[in-house]
């Protein structure tokens, strides 16, 4: 029973704060409707056996049984991570084949949300050590391992490193006001000279 009720404050502290996140860059469904599978029985009990406090129980639980039926529920459901969008490749325009799996260029909506879910689970997590560059520091640690398009990397690198660089408040901003209203680039090559341009 006590970790039920740790696991519920967990995941709802975290949906809070994903919710006032979305709200201040003008994603108000998707701050609403955030996470809503992580109180389904599937992803709830779950959380509750493999409670851990600083970190996602669904790490124990893949650790445990060699993978997690939690995650495979979650992933298939939240168009804000990245998995969710993984599919098999297509032709490109010269009709050369492309096998396998890869990652599908995520909507900006949801790449937005992606930040702001990451910086919430970093907050989270870490608590008091938390700080503006926590969020980067965790996808800089992982990128070589992620299945995701370049052009989406590229937005969410960028995002996470203003954040780290100029803070919550002045990022957020630029979300709401440029990202969301189609001012910026959604392409690798742009983005990456815009990160130029944040590091001294």
């Amino acid at each position: 029973m006590g970790n039920a009720w740790k696991h519920f404050c967990t995941i709802t502290h975290h949906k809070n704060l994903v919710m006032a996140g979305c709200f201040k860059i003008g994603l108000y469904k998707q701050g609403l409707l955030h996470d809503l599978s992580k109180y389904s029985s599937t992803e709830f009990l779950v959380g509750c056996k493999y409670y851990q406090g600083n970190m996602s129980p669904n790490n124990a639980e893949r650790k445990d049984k060699g993978y997690s039926l939690a995650w495979l529920h979650h992933k298939g459901r939240n168009k804000h991570h990245l998995e969710y969008w993984i599919d098999y490749g297509v032709s490109n325009e010269n009709g050369k084949e492309h096998r396998g799996m890869v990652g599908m260029k995520m909507p900006v909506r949801y790449v937005c949300e992606m930040f702001i879910d990451r910086i919430s689970a970093s907050k989270n997590y870490q608590k008091e050590q938390y700080t503006d560059h926590s969020a980067l520091d965790y996808f800089l640690k992982g990128k070589d391992h992620y299945l995701i398009h370049p052009d989406t990397e590229a937005l969410l690198w960028y995002l996470l490193l203003m954040l780290a660089k100029r803070g919550e408040k002045d990022t957020f901003a630029f979300v709401k006001n440029e990202v969301l209203k189609g001012k910026v680039p959604y392409e690798k090559a742009e983005l990456e000279k815009r990160m130029k341009e944040l590091v001294p």
